[in-house]
This record gives structure tokens, sequence and C-alpha cells, in this order.
């Protein structure tokens, strides 16, 4: 079999727990799900790997979302790479796949041939969580750190959460012969479970400028813990996450058999966008006609592009807006 062909537990998380170390997490494989958000765009190769990579960590940390909530993870730097943003969406109901989405926005021109992490300037990394109508949504923020995007999500568990986390991601294109070139990605992710007396030193942490890191919540026992499962991590081979031979179980139980470990049911993820022609009439519903003038093209359609999924639209500038007269014999939309 060769790592091109669909396997059953691609584009799937599987949350598991080590019951010895006290200690829980989530193994992802995905391979539908990043060709259906790369092949909407013309990204250069480090664009490509970072888009991997957060869409990768995007289904780690979104399998613990709720039923019809949304999760998104942001990057806003001054680097290259101006952008990165993704969307999980979960489930509508229960055994339902999740479902994400993803783009990025950069200048082409600035895109040199460093590693991809290097693309990135000083900004932030950013988790939202949308609980739905009616609730306020969650944000939180820390800055670019490490060298890698989950580096900066371990940092924002630490700072923002105070959960020691910890990822081992592997992301990239697969050549066999004969089949059609594509990425495929896989990552396993790590988290202490939550204790009761959370760190307050108020002294700042051990990581890039001040930031908290999982060792500066651990003491004791626990961190005896998190730095034994984290030994064993530290064993794990790029092709047990991403090539056909070895599923997430057994690698689980290659990796962590002294842990205890204990799986659950996996979620199936999908690439999917929510976008609508009535969510862009209700974006465009702020504006006044003479703004919608403004934004009429020269054949008379006010037009809408989808950064995520690509889809066109087209709409009668007399019916979007708040004066817009309900009629709309032209709005269509194409991919």
């Amino acid at each position: 079999m060769s790592i091109g062909n669909k396997l059953a537990w691609d584009d799937t998380v599987l949350p598991f727990q080590l019951d010895r170390s006290d200690m829980r997490g989530r193994v992802a494989r995905l391979d539908g799900v990043l060709s259906g958000v790369l092949k909407q765009h013309d990204y250069p190769a480090p664009v490509e790997a970072l888009v991997a990579e957060m869409a990768l960590l995007t289904a780690l940390i979104g399998q613990t979302i709720k039923l019809r909530w949304k999760l998104s993870l942001q990057v806003q730097t001054n680097g290259p790479v101006r952008m990165i943003a993704t969307d999980y969406f979960g489930p509508e109901e229960e055994g339902q796949p999740a479902r994400i989405r993803a783009y990025a926005s950069f200048d082409r021109d600035r895109i040199t041939d460093a590693p991809p992490f290097q693309q990135l300037g000083s900004g932030y990394f950013a988790i939202l969580i949308d609980q739905g109508k009616g609730m306020q949504p969650y944000q939180g923020i820390t800055p670019i750190a490490g060298s890698s995007l989950s580096d900066c999500a371990a940092a924002y568990f630490a700072q923002s959460e105070q959960l020691p986390t910890t990822f081992a991601l592997s992301y990239g294109r697969s050549t066999e012969p004969g089949v059609a070139e594509h990425w495929r990605a896989g990552g396993i992710m790590l988290q202490h479970m939550p204790k009761a007396s959370p760190f307050a030193s108020g002294e700042g942490g051990s990581g890039d400028e001040g930031l908290l890191q999982a060792e500066d919540l651990l003491s004791g026992d626990n961190e005896e813990n998190w730095n034994r499962v984290n030994s064993h991590l530290h064993t794990l081979e790029e092709m047990e996450l991403i090539g056909p031979t070895v599923p997430p179980t057994e690698l689980l139980l290659r990796l962590f058999h002294e842990e205890q470990p204990r799986v659950y049911d996996a979620q199936p993820v999908r690439f999917g966008c929510t976008c609508s022609e009535d969510r862009v009439r209700q974006s465009l519903s702020i504006y006044s006609a003479r703004d919608i003038e403004k934004m009429t093209t020269d054949e008379g359609l006010v037009t809408a592009d989808c950064q995520f999924c690509g889809a066109h639209y087209t709409l009668d500038p007399a019916s979007v807006g708040f004066e817009a007269d309900g009629s709309d014999d032209t709005a269509n939309d194409t991919e």
C-alpha cells in the first residue's frame, strides 16, 4: 500500500488518555482535508507548509469543542506571511464529521528560501472559541514564540490555560510513484490534566520573552510523569505519523504502553466551508446604496470571493445593502 492511498484512519482525530501519568492527548491524521484546503490557492511551498501545520494544530485542538461550536486559530505577523486563519466547526450532530477550512495572506515578493517559520515576523498567535448565538466569544492571545507554530500553540496553553502541552507533528508532500502528489500530515498532542492550583509566581516563565513553558507549571511527581512521557514521545519516527503501516492505536501502544493508554471514539474531520450568498448579503447589509455603488464593477455587478474555498458570488447592486429593494435576478456562486 502506498502512502498516497486512502487509509481508514486518514482525516480522523483519536482522543486518548494516559492513566498512569494523568495526561490526555489526541492523534490526528489529515489527508483529504489538506487537499481540500490547499487546492483552493496557489501558495508558495513555505506558505503551504505553514497552512498544513496550522490545519493540523486546528484538528488536534478543535477535537475538544462541543457540538456546533466553532474554534478558530489565527496568526498575525509583520513578516512575508501576514496572516494564517483556520476554522474548526464542531459536528452538527453526534457521529457527524467536524469541518476544517484555512487560508493565508502573504506578500509573494517577500517570500524567501528560508524555513517556513522564518517567513513569519513578530506578531501574535490567537485562539478563539464561538459557542453560538447569544454567547460571548472567548479569545486568548500569545506572542509568536519558539521555532514553530506548534511552539506558539504550546505557549498559548501555558500562558492562557496554564496547561502543560506538547506537540509532535509531521507534514509534507506525498510523492509515491503512480500517485498524484498531495499533502499529508500527522500529529500527536499531549496535555497534563488540569490541577486546582495554577502557576502564580508572577515572575514570568523560562521561555522566550519570559513566556511560561510546560516545565514552569509542574513539580514533583507531575514533573517526573511529564518528563517520562515526553521521553517516550521523542522516540517517535516521522513515518509512524504519516505512513500507511502503523494505525494510531498501535502507535499509542508502541509509545505509551507503560502509561496505560485508553482510547475513545475517533472524530472524523472533513474540509468544509460555511460561506453562502446569505452570508455575503449579511456582510454587505451595513453599507448604503452610495457605498454599494463604489463596489459595483463595470459590468454592473457586486462580486465577492470566499478566501477559504474560492467560491465566487455575483449580486445585483440594487439587492444588497440596507437600502436594498429585495430583488436579485443575477445572484449566483461558482467555484
